[in-house]
Protein backbone atom coordinates (compact mmCIF):
# COMPACT_ATOMS: atom_id res chain seq x y z
CA UNK A 1 0.00 0.00 0.00
CA UNK A 2 1.14 3.39 -1.16
CA UNK A 3 2.42 5.18 2.15
CA UNK A 4 0.29 8.85 3.11
CA UNK A 5 3.49 10.87 1.55
CA UNK A 6 2.95 8.77 -1.54
CA UNK A 7 -1.37 9.15 -2.04
CA UNK A 8 -0.75 12.85 -1.26
CA UNK A 9 1.69 13.27 -4.24
CA UNK A 10 -0.24 11.53 -6.82
CA UNK A 11 -3.17 13.59 -5.72
CA UNK A 12 -1.02 16.99 -6.27
CA UNK A 13 0.43 16.03 -9.29
CA UNK A 14 -2.82 15.04 -10.77
CA UNK A 15 -4.18 18.83 -10.21
CA UNK A 16 -1.14 19.99 -11.04
CA UNK A 17 -0.92 18.11 -13.91
CA UNK A 18 -4.07 18.50 -15.23
CA UNK A 19 -4.80 22.23 -14.66
CA UNK A 20 -6.81 21.93 -11.56
CA UNK A 21 -4.52 23.86 -9.77
CA UNK A 22 -2.63 26.79 -12.42
CA UNK A 23 0.43 28.04 -12.72
CA UNK A 24 1.68 30.19 -10.53
CA UNK A 25 -0.57 29.55 -8.17
CA UNK A 26 0.57 29.24 -4.22
CA UNK A 27 0.91 26.12 -2.55
CA UNK A 28 0.28 25.98 1.39
CA UNK A 29 1.15 23.15 2.70
CA UNK A 30 -0.81 23.63 6.16
CA UNK A 31 -3.91 24.31 3.75
CA UNK A 32 -3.33 20.41 2.53
CA UNK A 33 -2.49 19.46 5.72
CA UNK A 34 -5.48 20.24 7.13
CA UNK A 35 -7.66 19.10 3.95
CA UNK A 36 -6.41 15.76 4.39
CA UNK A 37 -6.26 15.64 7.98
CA UNK A 38 -2.69 14.61 8.19
CA UNK A 39 0.39 15.98 10.02
CA UNK A 40 2.91 18.39 8.26
CA UNK A 41 5.18 15.21 7.65
CA UNK A 42 3.90 13.28 4.65
CA UNK A 43 2.87 16.99 3.35
CA UNK A 44 6.43 18.29 3.22
CA UNK A 45 7.60 14.85 1.91
CA UNK A 46 5.35 15.46 -1.00
CA UNK A 47 5.70 18.80 -1.95
CA UNK A 48 9.82 17.18 -1.74
CA UNK A 49 8.91 15.00 -4.42
CA UNK A 50 7.23 17.67 -6.10
CA UNK A 51 9.81 19.85 -6.55
CA UNK A 52 12.46 17.50 -7.56
CA UNK A 53 10.16 17.13 -10.45
CA UNK A 54 10.06 20.40 -11.24
CA UNK A 55 6.57 20.44 -10.83
CA UNK A 56 6.54 23.18 -7.95
CA UNK A 57 8.96 25.91 -6.88
CA UNK A 58 9.67 27.23 -3.09
CA UNK A 59 10.71 30.60 -3.10
CA UNK A 60 12.53 31.83 0.06
CA UNK A 61 10.16 34.18 2.45
CA UNK A 62 7.33 33.78 -0.25
CA UNK A 63 6.03 30.25 -0.39
CA UNK A 64 5.51 26.92 -2.15
CA UNK A 65 3.71 27.51 -5.98
CA UNK A 66 2.87 25.50 -9.00
CA UNK A 67 5.97 25.97 -11.48
CA UNK A 68 5.34 27.85 -14.75
CA UNK A 69 7.12 25.44 -17.23
CA UNK A 70 9.29 27.68 -20.02
CA UNK A 71 10.98 27.04 -23.06
CA UNK A 72 14.28 25.70 -20.89
CA UNK A 73 12.05 23.16 -19.59
CA UNK A 74 10.94 21.44 -22.48
CA UNK A 75 14.01 21.25 -24.16
CA UNK A 76 15.54 19.34 -21.02
CA UNK A 77 12.60 17.26 -20.85
CA UNK A 78 13.11 16.26 -24.77
CA UNK A 79 16.47 16.30 -24.18
CA UNK A 80 15.95 13.75 -21.96
CA UNK A 81 13.19 11.85 -23.35
CA UNK A 82 15.23 11.24 -26.69
CA UNK A 83 18.30 10.00 -25.05
CA UNK A 84 16.13 7.52 -22.79
CA UNK A 85 13.55 6.36 -25.93
CA UNK A 86 16.75 6.59 -28.70
CA UNK A 87 18.00 3.60 -26.05
CA UNK A 88 14.51 1.71 -25.97
CA UNK A 89 12.95 1.76 -29.37
CA UNK A 90 16.51 -0.15 -30.32
CA UNK A 91 15.98 -2.44 -27.81
CA UNK A 92 12.31 -2.93 -28.34
CA UNK A 93 12.87 -3.37 -31.95
CA UNK A 94 13.75 -6.56 -31.39
CA UNK A 95 12.52 -7.63 -28.49
CA UNK A 96 8.42 -6.57 -28.45
CA UNK A 97 6.59 -9.43 -29.94
CA UNK A 98 5.02 -8.84 -33.28
CA UNK A 99 1.69 -9.01 -32.06
CA UNK A 100 2.26 -6.22 -29.68
CA UNK A 101 3.41 -3.90 -32.56
CA UNK A 102 0.49 -4.47 -34.96
CA UNK A 103 -1.45 -3.70 -31.70
CA UNK A 104 -0.33 -0.28 -30.98
CA UNK A 105 -0.63 0.09 -34.90
CA UNK A 106 -3.76 -0.30 -34.86
CA UNK A 107 -4.72 1.73 -31.86
CA UNK A 108 -2.65 4.90 -32.89
CA UNK A 109 -4.55 4.96 -36.98
CA UNK A 110 -8.16 4.46 -34.50
CA UNK A 111 -6.87 7.42 -32.71
CA UNK A 112 -5.92 9.54 -35.28
CA UNK A 113 -9.59 8.87 -37.35
CA UNK A 114 -10.79 10.06 -34.10
CA UNK A 115 -8.88 12.93 -33.51
CA UNK A 116 -10.06 13.87 -36.95
CA UNK A 117 -13.69 13.74 -35.95
CA UNK A 118 -12.83 16.21 -32.59
CA UNK A 119 -11.93 13.56 -29.86
CA UNK A 120 -8.32 14.26 -28.63
CA UNK A 121 -8.99 11.38 -25.67
CA UNK A 122 -7.71 8.69 -27.57
CA UNK A 123 -4.69 10.10 -29.25
CA UNK A 124 -3.42 11.12 -25.58
CA UNK A 125 -3.88 7.58 -24.66
CA UNK A 126 -2.12 5.55 -27.72
CA UNK A 127 0.46 7.65 -27.07
CA UNK A 128 1.30 7.32 -24.04
CA UNK A 129 1.16 3.76 -23.84
CA UNK A 130 3.08 3.27 -27.13
CA UNK A 131 5.86 5.19 -25.58
CA UNK A 132 5.48 3.55 -22.16
CA UNK A 133 5.50 0.27 -23.87
CA UNK A 134 8.48 0.37 -25.80
CA UNK A 135 10.30 1.58 -22.99
CA UNK A 136 8.68 -1.00 -20.47
CA UNK A 137 10.02 -3.80 -23.51
CA UNK A 138 13.49 -3.05 -22.24
CA UNK A 139 13.38 -4.88 -19.04
CA UNK A 140 15.67 -1.80 -17.77
CA UNK A 141 14.27 -0.68 -14.71
CA UNK A 142 16.51 2.35 -14.81
CA UNK A 143 14.97 3.26 -18.26
CA UNK A 144 11.67 2.76 -17.37
CA UNK A 145 11.95 4.95 -13.57
CA UNK A 146 13.66 7.41 -16.07
CA UNK A 147 11.24 7.84 -18.25
CA UNK A 148 8.51 7.42 -15.95
CA UNK A 149 9.77 10.25 -14.17
CA UNK A 150 8.93 12.44 -17.35
CA UNK A 151 5.12 11.45 -17.67
CA UNK A 152 3.57 14.15 -14.93
CA UNK A 153 5.61 17.32 -16.98
CA UNK A 154 3.90 15.69 -20.59
CA UNK A 155 0.93 15.50 -19.20
CA UNK A 156 0.69 18.53 -17.91
CA UNK A 157 2.12 20.58 -20.95
CA UNK A 158 -0.40 18.50 -23.16
CA UNK A 159 -2.93 20.13 -20.96
CA UNK A 160 -1.99 23.85 -21.29
CA UNK A 161 -1.18 23.60 -24.68
CA UNK A 162 -3.70 23.70 -27.67
CA UNK A 163 -4.37 20.53 -29.23
CA UNK A 164 -4.81 20.20 -33.05
CA UNK A 165 -5.31 17.58 -35.86
CA UNK A 166 -2.06 19.03 -37.84
CA UNK A 167 0.05 18.09 -34.49
CA UNK A 168 -1.57 14.75 -33.73
CA UNK A 169 -1.52 14.08 -37.32
CA UNK A 170 2.31 14.42 -37.32
CA UNK A 171 2.58 12.87 -34.31
CA UNK A 172 0.69 10.02 -35.91
CA UNK A 173 2.93 9.57 -38.92
CA UNK A 174 6.13 9.16 -36.68
CA UNK A 175 4.58 6.77 -34.73
CA UNK A 176 4.01 4.44 -37.48
CA UNK A 177 7.24 4.84 -38.99
CA UNK A 178 8.67 3.68 -35.64
CA UNK A 179 6.36 0.85 -35.25
CA UNK A 180 6.54 -0.22 -39.15
CA UNK A 181 10.29 -0.06 -38.83
CA UNK A 182 10.23 -1.75 -35.37
CA UNK A 183 8.20 -4.38 -37.36
CA UNK A 184 10.71 -5.27 -39.63
CA UNK A 185 12.81 -5.45 -36.90
CA UNK A 186 15.09 -2.39 -38.37
CA UNK A 187 16.58 -1.14 -35.08
CA UNK A 188 18.63 1.64 -36.94
CA UNK A 189 15.27 2.87 -39.19
CA UNK A 190 12.65 2.70 -35.90
CA UNK A 191 15.74 4.68 -33.83
CA UNK A 192 15.76 7.51 -36.25
CA UNK A 193 12.15 8.27 -36.66
CA UNK A 194 11.77 7.97 -32.54
CA UNK A 195 14.89 11.11 -32.68
CA UNK A 196 13.01 12.74 -35.51
CA UNK A 197 9.73 12.80 -33.50
CA UNK A 198 11.07 13.64 -30.11
CA UNK A 199 12.63 16.90 -32.20
CA UNK A 200 9.83 17.42 -33.60
CA UNK A 201 7.93 17.49 -30.07
CA UNK A 202 10.35 19.78 -29.10
CA UNK A 203 10.10 22.32 -31.60
CA UNK A 204 6.01 22.20 -31.92
CA UNK A 205 5.55 22.53 -28.11
CA UNK A 206 8.40 25.63 -27.86
CA UNK A 207 6.37 27.05 -31.32
CA UNK A 208 2.72 26.70 -28.90
CA UNK A 209 4.17 28.35 -26.41
CA UNK A 210 5.86 31.08 -28.10
CA UNK A 211 2.83 31.81 -29.62
CA UNK A 212 0.96 32.29 -26.33
CA UNK A 213 -1.41 28.74 -27.43
CA UNK A 214 0.23 27.30 -24.15
CA UNK A 215 -0.11 29.32 -21.35
CA UNK A 216 2.23 29.20 -18.74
Amino acid sequence: MDSIADQLYGILSDRITTGAYAPGARLDPQAVAAEFGVSRTPVREALARLEHDQLIVTRPRSGTFVARPGVADVHEVCQLRKGIEWVATGIAAAAMPLEQIADLRAEAVEALQRAERGDYEPFFASDSRLHNEIVAATGNARLIKARTSTEPFVQWLRVLGATGPHRIAGSTRRHLEILDAMAARDATTAQQAAAVHLDEVEEWTIADMESEAITT
